[in-house]
């Protein structure tokens, strides 16, 4: 990238909302923090542009019959939402190309002015009312509800449940669009899904954001496929989110974690998905790798102001905490340095995690300016984060969070006692172990291995046997491994 590039990027990076992340974040951890994250901010490119959706191809979307087609519900509690962001929402959904849904309004604004907005933009029909009646929609898939006092957005969306027909409830805030495939992908997947005998619990897709006028999107989400361990750490599911009905129904969403409440409620029912069918029910779970959501950000919103709902990040940590507890993990959920970000803190993790069959952590350049050349991998071999400097969190700090992998790397890994002899068998040495600061944790004595030892070829080769045990997990606090120069 050339320098006036850099420079442009750089600059454009500081506007009012970065500023008040930035004085926010120093608040909370520090100088020293704050300039490495400065530094990872400024070097970062961000070059995304959202492509949306031809129109030949949402045709051919509307064009297509469905044999036994996928219905949804779309919840949306609204609150004095503003005229513009309520009808962009609304219309967002009507132009969708696949049909088979409803939109389901509940307002609980104190007074009439949402309902007289939604009359203005022909939403809703003009018709005398007796003040419990409620107005009849203009499209018969709308269902407007007004109710009787503002009980906070969880038990706002609880009364609205009732109200939805679909086999499956998405969840769209009030200031926020959908991109006009987002239920046909959803319908696409799910019908798939079906084919090959799972019954999808709830699928998820990728998203970004977009500024108050829709003018410019920017920070896409590009989500993993489910990964329990990373969901742990934060709620990288968000949205777009569809659940199965009879489901969402029977969990609700729980007002004592308002704010986090979606969090909350895919937490919970992972749990039950988990509980049902342990890790292979996990296939229940979908993901849509594309964009089908932009989240609104403005200067109230969560995402562009941190601060502005600080209370929604501490309901994250209850609602994580109260995860662990429900599972009886015996583990402690703490908070990151990146605020909606957490951690679950293991006083031994073979007894917290019985599901757990190795740990792992990075492997460093050098000690000082090092850059991850190993830790998490793919089953191929490609290194996540690679080239990431140490202390920088990378892509949405995910180099940071717990996660589970598919393969670790093995000069930095830990074998639970119960699969050594898989260790063993594979590596050809002993398995032994050292502590390593920075807390004295134990970790594989590298040292063990033959100086001629392929460490990625055995890395992946123990990997695959070991996933057949249980989880691999990537704790990127745990002891780096220092590779010299």
């Amino acid at each position: 990238m050339l320098f006036y590039e850099k420079l442009e990027v750089s600059v454009a990076k500081l506007n009012k909302a970065n500023l008040k992340k930035t004085l926010y974040y120093l608040q909370r951890n520090g100088l020293r923090e704050t300039w490495i994250s400065v530094r990872e901010r400024l070097t970062e490119t961000d070059r995304y542009f959202f492509v949306p959706c031809s129109e030949a191809e949402l045709v051919r979307q509307s064009d297509r019959k469905w044999e036994k087609p996928i219905t949804f519900s779309i919840v949306v509690p609204l609150y004095r939402t503003p005229e513009a962001y309520l009808n962009r929402m609304i219309t967002s959904v009507m132009k969708q190309s696949y049909p088979h849904w409803e939109l389901i309004l509940a307002d609980a604004t104190e007074d009439h002015s949402v309902e007289e907005v939604l009359k203005q933009q022909g939403f809703l029909k003009e018709q005398p009312t007796d003040g419990e009646t409620e107005p009849v929609a203009a499209d018969p898939r709308l269902h407007y509800v007004h109710l009787k006092e503002n009980a906070g957005i969880a038990a706002n969306t609880n009364q609205a449940l009732p109200y939805a027909k679909g086999e499956y409830i998405g969840l769209l805030d009030h200031d926020d669009v959908l991109t006009p495939d987002a239920l046909y992908e959803m319908a696409d997947a799910i019908t798939k899904a079906y084919d090959r005998g799972v019954k999808v619990a709830f699928a998820y897709s990728d998203e970004d954001k977009c500024d108050g006028g829709e003018t410019r999107y920017y920070e896409p989400n590009h989500k993993e496929e489910f990964n329990y361990d990373l969901i742990l750490s934060n709620n990288y599911i968000c949205h777009f989110l569809v659940m199965e009905s009879k489901l969402l129904k029977s969990l609700q969403f729980r007002p004592e974690f308002d704010g986090a409440q979606d969090y909350d409620l895919v937490l919970r029912c992972v749990a039950e998905v988990l509980t049902e069918g342990g890790q292979t029910a996990e296939k229940r779970i979908l993901h849509i790798p594309k964009v089908l959501y932009h989240w609104r950000c403005h200067e109230a919103s969560t995402a562009a102001n941190p601060n502005s709902k600080k209370y929604a990040y501490d309901a994250g940590m209850r609602a994580l905490q109260d995860h662990a507890d429900r599972r009886h993990i015996p583990a402690t959920a703490t908070e990151t340095r990146h605020v909606g970000f957490y951690r679950l803190t293991y006083k031994e993790v073979w007894e917290a995690r019985p599901d757990v069959a190795a740990v792992g952590g990075r492997v460093l350049s050098g000690k000082k300016h090092g850059k991850i050349i190993g830790g998490r991998m793919t089953a191929d071999g490609t290194v996540f984060y690679e080239g990431l400097p140490k202390g920088f969190g990378g892509y949405l700090h995910r180099a940071e969070l717990s996660q589970d992998a598919e393969a670790l790397d093995l000069r930095c890994i830990r074998i639970r006692p119960e699969c050594r002899e898989v260790f063993e068998e594979i590596v050809g040495v002993p398995y032994t172990e050292i502590r390593r600061l920075p807390k004295e944790q134990p970790i594989f004595n590298i040292t063990t291995l033959p100086e001629a030892a392929d460490i990625r070829t055995l890395s992946l080769q123990l990997s695959e046997a070991l996933r057949q045990r249980g989880r691999l997990l990537y704790l990127p606090e745990y002891p780096e491994e220092f590779e010299p120069l």
